[in-house]
């Protein structure tokens, strides 16, 4: 009898994390920022890009697109980040 009221204990509390997930947003604070970083650093990228106006360009040609590359590659970072989720049942234990 003590194991069904454990178990079944057990049963809700994996529920109500569920639960939780469930209604919990996706993305955090730090991935609004991180997107937010991303999408700066291309701005500044096609805006360098532009400035110089020459298509040999030491600017045009090597440090724009570096620039580029790293908002995009942030970009995707951003996306794809998440925080390391703690376990609530190891820290009542």
């Amino acid at each position: 009898m003590a194991r069904t009221k454990q178990n079944s204990e057990r049963s809700t509390k994996q529920r109500q994390r569920v639960a939780r997930k469930r209604g919990a947003m996706v993305f955090t604070q730090r991935n609004y920022l991180l997107l937010t970083l991303g999408l700066v650093m291309i701005v500044i990228g096609y805006v360098i890009m532009r400035m110089e106006n020459e298509v040999d360009g030491f600017i045009s040609l090597y440090v724009a697109p570096i620039i580029l590359l790293a908002g995009y590659l942030e970009v995707i970072y951003a996306i794809l980040w998440r925080a390391k989720e703690t376990e609530p049942e190891a820290q009542e234990a």
